[in-house]
């Protein structure tokens, strides 16, 4: 499924942890996962699952006393949307001039460089 539109930041970082583990995944896992790196209370977290699933990002089933949340829209869906809206708001939707701007940046390693070479090249 497709998104419908793009997270606030900190519903996207909910999302990679979602994403980055098996699913389904509990509640309890997502706030483990979720503490040492931010110090949200459960309650924020919780409104933040709603909200998602409300927006159907996730889904939700209930097992036991656990609840358990799956994705929807798969990660690569979702970055899709959020490159091509990086790129329509800053570089006039030119993938050259994305890339460029990073590169000219050094925000691309040489391994990264590689790897978009060898992408390019196996574009046609």
């Amino acid at each position: 499924m497709l998104p419908k539109k793009k997270l606030p930041d900190a519903e996207f970082e909910v999302m990679k942890i979602i994403w980055s583990n098996p699913s389904p995944i509990t509640t309890l896992e997502i706030m483990g996962k979720l503490s040492p790196v931010k110090k949200w209370k459960q309650q924020t977290v919780l409104t933040m699952l709603v909200r998602l699933t409300e927006k159907e990002f996730l889904q939700t089933s209930r097992i036991g006393r656990e609840r358990n949340y799956t994705p929807i829209v798969r990660e690569a869906d979702y970055m899709q949307i959020e490159i091509e809206g990086f790129a329509d708001r800053y570089r006039g939707n030119s993938l050259g001039s994305l890339v460029k701007a990073l590169y000219d940046g050094d925000n691309l390693s040489e391994q990264e460089v590689v790897e978009l070479r060898a992408w390019l090249e196996s574009r046609g």
